[in-house]
């Protein structure tokens, strides 16, 4: 280990010699950890991350104003749709899609950084639960996910086939999520096919550029965002474990979306079959003003557009058929070629620009003091996952439906939107839709058909198997049951409809007003959820 007095001189190269204030102050063990954090921070480069900090900070906000004269929807020639144009040609792309997986071709990887902070947790958001009959976290939807897309395509092709899940964590949530995964037994996937790995850290920066020390023995760090990806995937090899396994196409993906479809065919054949090498899923904007980034064109390259960088004047604009000109929602849900990763990591990360987050950041006053800041007052830097679009070759869109595949979990349940029950209504309405496209029938207590207008009331179903190719058309345990929120509605229980080849199912509808808590369901085929081994339902 360097000695005070060389990290002292460092530091001075850096002018960030204010974090060894309290050195002299520290017992030997607190001393050490800081001399060994501050020991891995080169000096030129937190000289310029310091510098750049600042610099942007200061910059006044809002569009450039040259902007709106350079952006341009996206050609319709690269965008496809899951829900519109030719059926055949969405079989062709599912069917593409199912036979890359057969080939082991095919990884997701998630993005799982952050903590749940703005959910008012401390652990990762994927440890999550949003209130579902079955408690699955978020962590166990994804799991089960994966392992539904490889049994449907093993069952294609007769196969045996694995879709590797890679999962970046940051410093904050590797260890409770690897903890998190051994205890539950990796919701029955192979050990071997889940690779943790961990982003980079950067110093968070005061406005006037110096490194704000978190407590007199530890500089304040936080991930370099969900862009930190790219350097990650070198720092630990990932791209070489992927050439390893034969992988070919990376499904990236954020881990707070509670209808993310991972692997999924469509858009994964979709890709594949128009040869992109870098592809993103979008949904229609719900209004001008809303905040999401747009998938677009800037000087002619496809780019996300931050939505504080649009003008409400430019944000209103609307297309010939009556829409949003620029309406193409950005969901962090893409897809990339190994190939494609490959040339960002070696030639292209040191080219991405990095964007400003302003926060409260947890600190030092001038005396040693702990300080929780009830304003913003410092800056951390990120990178974003998407910042790579403009150095793609054959760059696609895929539109999708916002009710099927777009519900993120941001927000605690106190704000309007993006909170637990707005996710946990999003899921438990698609398994009902699900379940009718299927055949299910909803009946009242006395046999008889339900009208269509109540049954999207308070109760709804949940699947046991929650992906697009679910248990409802197949011979696979569901359950139904009211929103676990709202004890007073109707219990709904299944029945296989004997009737159907399909597995279809019949809902009785039976007048319940104790709470229900998601409990005493019957399961469609007789048996309880394949997860109940975990404590999950």
């Amino acid at each position: 280990m360097a000695s005070e007095a060389d990290l002292r001189a460092r530091l001075q190269r850096a002018s960030q010699e204010h974090l060894l204030r309290f050195c002299a102050e520290l017992a030997p063990e607190p001393r050490a950890a800081l001399l060994a954090q501050l020991e891995a921070l080169e000096p030129e480069a937190l000289r310029q991350h310091c510098q750049r900090a600042a610099a942007a900070c200061a910059r006044p906000p809002g569009p450039p104003p040259d902007l709106a004269a350079r952006l341009q929807p996206l050609p319709l020639e690269r965008v496809g749709s899951a829900s519109e144009g030719d059926p055949q040609t969405r079989r062709l792309w599912e069917e593409e899609g199912f036979h890359q997986i057969a080939l082991n071709k095919v990884a997701v990887l998630l993005l799982a950084g952050g903590q749940g902070t703005r959910l008012g947790v401390t652990y990762p958001k994927g440890m999550y639960q949003v209130g579902l009959p079955s408690q699955k976290t978020l962590y166990q939807l994804q799991a089960e996910r994966i392992r539904r897309v490889e049994q449907l395509a093993g069952e294609r092709y007769g196969t045996r086939c694995t879709v590797p899940w890679y999962i970046m964590t940051s410093e904050f949530t590797l260890e409770p999520t690897a903890k998190f995964f051994k205890e539950h037994d990796f919701f029955h996937l192979d050990p071997n096919n889940v690779i943790m790995f961990e982003q980079r850290m950067l110093p968070a920066v005061s406005f006037d550029g110096r490194a704000i020390l978190e407590r007199k023995d530890k500089v304040a760090m936080a991930p370099d965002g969900n862009g930190g990806l790219y350097s990650a995937l070198e720092d630990h090899q990932i791209l070489e474990d992927m050439e390893r396994r034969g992988v070919e196409f990376v499904h990236v993906y954020c881990v707070d979306n509670i209808l993310v479809r991972l692997a999924d065919p469509l858009f994964i054949g979709f890709c594949v079959l128009r040869g992109a090498d870098c592809g993103a899923k979008v949904v229609e904007k719900a209004y001008p003003e809303e905040p999401v980034g747009v998938v677009c064109q800037v000087d002619g390259v496809p780019q996300v557009v931050e939505y504080s960088e649009i003008s409400p004047e430019v944000a209103q604009l609307r297309a010939p058929g009556g829409g949003l000109l620029y309406n193409a929602g950005n969901i962090c849900n893409h897809f990339f070629t190994r190939d494609f990763l490959r040339t960002v990591t070696r030639e292209l990360e040191p080219l991405l620009q990095p964007h400003v987050a302003v926060k409260k950041v947890p600190c030092v006053d001038e005396h040693g003091n702990p300080v929780k800041p009830l304003q913003p007052n410092g800056i951390k830097m990120e990178k974003f996952v998407f910042d790579v679009l403009p150095f793609a070759k054959n760059f696609m869109a895929f539109q999708v439906l916002r009710e099927e595949e777009f519900s993120p979990l941001k927000n605690a349940d106190s704000a309007d939107r993006d909170n637990p029950s707005t996710s946990r209504r999003a899921l438990l309405a698609q398994h009902c839709r699900w379940a009718l496209r299927a055949g299910a029938r909803f009946l009242d207590v006395h046999g008889a058909q339900l009208p269509e207008q109540l049954r999207g009331w308070r109760s709804t179903c949940e699947a046991a198997s929650s992906g697009p190719h679910s248990s409802w058309t197949r011979p696979w345990p569901g359950s139904c049951g009211p929103d676990p929120c709202q004890p007073w509605g109707p219990r709904l229980r299944t029945q296989p409809h004997l009737g159907s080849r399909q597995g279809s199912c019949s809902a009785i509808l039976a007048a319940d007003r104790r709470p229900q808590n998601g409990a005493g369901f019957l399961h469609k085929g007789g048996r309880p959820p394949a997860t109940r081994a975990l404590g999950a339902g």
